[in-house]
């Protein structure tokens, strides 16, 4: 088992004190529950009001409450929570429209993550799950993911890797995937055929903050045996307003494409 940290538990065990709606709690009510030293205590108080985990409420005893940082902290989990539902409610709203599986995901590092996947009602579809990993490179998503990095983020991720190939087609070309991310950035769309898959291929759209930034990106994937130009076009369509009422649904405004890649890019497979 993994070595614990004593000064990270003790530092927890402070803040989990607060977990018994005590709002206040002194310096000395806080080494009584713990039976930590005197000084161990003041140190690590200290530490969590300069971090503004506590605040410090000076009177006839000094006293401790929950500080600001908790609170983004929880905001964050919270924007996580809500984030993994709306992406459910609108994957499964554009899935029932096109009866194909419709993806949700993110990026970390050089990778896509799925955070939501609807699946198709046909009998032939897509195997994949959430929490599953790709090679940005070989998605649609991945695309748009990427395109949504400024220019110069992208070759910082790109610089020392290798591209990794999952099919014949997928793209090991740095110079090729940059220009698709530069047709992506002025389109605000991204498309792969039978690059992670052989059998399938996707068009994906990105999902835009409060801030403007392509925070993750939705895509609608199609086997190969029901590929043809009008129904590609249908899914394009319908993967961008899919993606427009995710982001609506969190605050964010789709912006126009062309005026995206004026700034040098935003966030983009399967």
């Amino acid at each position: 088992m993994p070595r614990l940290v004593p000064a990270v538990l003790r530092a927890a065990d402070i803040l989990e004190l607060f977990l018994d709606e005590r709002v206040r709690l002194s310096a000395t009510e806080i080494v009584e529950r713990l039976g930590l030293p005197r000084s161990t205590t003041h140190e690590l108080l200290t530490t969590l009001v300069a971090r503004k985990y506590l605040d410090r409420q000076a009177g006839e005893e000094t006293m401790y409450r929950l500080g600001p940082k908790l609170l983004e902290l929880g905001a964050r989990y919270q924007q996580r929570l809500e984030f993994g539902v709306e992406a459910d409610a609108v994957a499964r709203r554009v899935a029932a429209q096109c009866d194909e599986t419709v993806h949700v995901a993110v990026l970390d590092g050089l990778e896509v993550v799925y955070v939501s996947k609807i699946d198709s009602t046909h009998s032939v579809r897509l195997i994949s799950a959430v929490g599953r990993r790709l090679p940005a490179n070989c998605t649609a998503v991945g695309k748009v993911l990427l395109a949504g990095l400024p220019r110069e983020e992208v070759s910082r991720r790109l610089k020392g890797h290798r591209l990794t190939a999952l099919t014949e087609h997928s793209i090991t070309s740095r110079p090729e995937l940059l220009a698709q991310l530069d047709a992506v950035r002025v389109t605000g769309v991204a498309h792969e055929r039978s690059e992670s898959n052989p059998d399938a291929g996707c068009v994906a759209a990105p999902v835009v903050d409060s801030r403007g930034e392509w925070v993750a990106a939705m895509s609608i994937s199609i086997p190969t045996s029901r590929h043809d130009p009008e129904s590609w076009r249908r899914w394009e369509k319908l993967v961008r307003e899919g993606a427009a009422e995710l982001s609506q649904r969190l605050g964010g405004r789709p912006r126009d494409p062309a005026d995206h890649g004026l700034h040098g890019g935003a966030g983009s497979g399967t």
